[in-house]
């Protein structure tokens, strides 16, 4: 898979309760998701467009078709966030940070918490 495709806010539900069950059946991802519960219909169409998107595999069980993903949360979530910075911060995770700041949602605990982490990576 070359780029990663975004998900719409519906794919991404059916996506993350797969993530977590790793491998499901249409009936147990209904009763994965929580409520209120989509129309086994809608689920059933999200998955085939998953499947089209190469973001879910299918093993067959007889007439059963059992889903699992073929992208893992993490890939997603990398590249989603590579692309939202670059739409939205100019490429730029400092300005990512200093937005953050900005916006009271990082604390200076969080930073030189994430300060000592980046030290730890680098050593």
């Amino acid at each position: 898979m070359s780029a990663i495709k975004n998900l719409t806010k519906a794919e991404e539900q059916i996506m993350q309760v797969l993530w977590k069950l790793q491998k499901a059946f249409l009936r147990e991802l209904i009763d994965a998701i929580p409520h209120p519960k989509p129309h086994q219909n809608t689920v059933a169409t999200i998955l085939k467009i998953l499947v089209e998107k190469e973001f879910v595999g299918i093993e067959l069980f007889g007439r059963m078709h059992r889903y699992y993903p073929l992208i893992s949360k993490e890939a997603y979530s990398k590249a989603t966030m590579k692309s939202m910075v670059k739409s939205y911060f100019e490429g730029s995770f400092s300005n990512v940070v200093s937005f953050m700041v900005k916006e009271n949602n990082l604390s200076v605990e969080d930073l030189e918490h994430l300060l000592k982490e980046l030290k730890k990576q680098g050593k």
